[in-house]
């Protein structure tokens, strides 16, 4: 297409344009961690947009700008929404509840960590599942040495739990 087909203006504001990051509409439970994680990702935000805000010229930086203000509205509406949990660190908990960890072994052998955290700290890399995960759901409430069954789009997984910490 020629240049002469292209409004300026429609090139310097592509991308400005952005969808909202969608919220949960469950409780937003956090952990401590969870609550300082989203803190530190507010003050990082809000000091990238001071960076970027006096850069009104250059279009990657405005195209980032309307980045950074989006993912600061998210965070900025989970952080007035969180419900912190205390996590006792002196007891030991009977049964799998938020910010538990617990060690569970699949039918192979092999044994897996999770912790029970809120949905913005979840991350399976680091063995942290959504309260609202289906493994945190067949996890919750029970306790060591019961088996559950996982549902999976892979398919079921039975799992053993083999210990609960906080």
């Amino acid at each position: 297409m020629s240049r002469g087909f292209v409004k300026e203006d429609d090139l310097e504001l592509a991308g400005t344009d952005l969808p909202e990051r969608p919220v949960s509409e469950l409780p937003n439970y956090v952990t401590p961690n969870g609550l300082k994680q989203l803190k530190e990702t507010e003050n990082t935000l809000l000091d990238e947009r001071e960076l970027l805000a006096v850069k009104k010229e250059d279009p990657t930086a405005v195209q980032r700008l309307a980045m950074v203000d989006r993912d600061l509205r998210y965070v900025q509406a989970r952080l007035e929404q969180a419900i912190l949990v205390e996590i006792p660190q002196d007891q030991t908990p009977s049964v799998a509840v938020f910010g538990t960890t617990v060690i569970v072994e699949d039918d192979e052998g092999m044994r897996h960590h999770f912790e029970i955290v809120g949905e913005d700290e979840a991350d399976i890399s680091l063995g942290t599942v959504s309260f609202a995960s289906p493994l945190a759901k067949a996890l919750i409430g029970h306790k060591v040495a019961d088996s559950v069954r996982w549902k999976r789009p892979a398919g079921d997984l039975n799992l053993e739990i083999i210990q609960i910490t906080y």
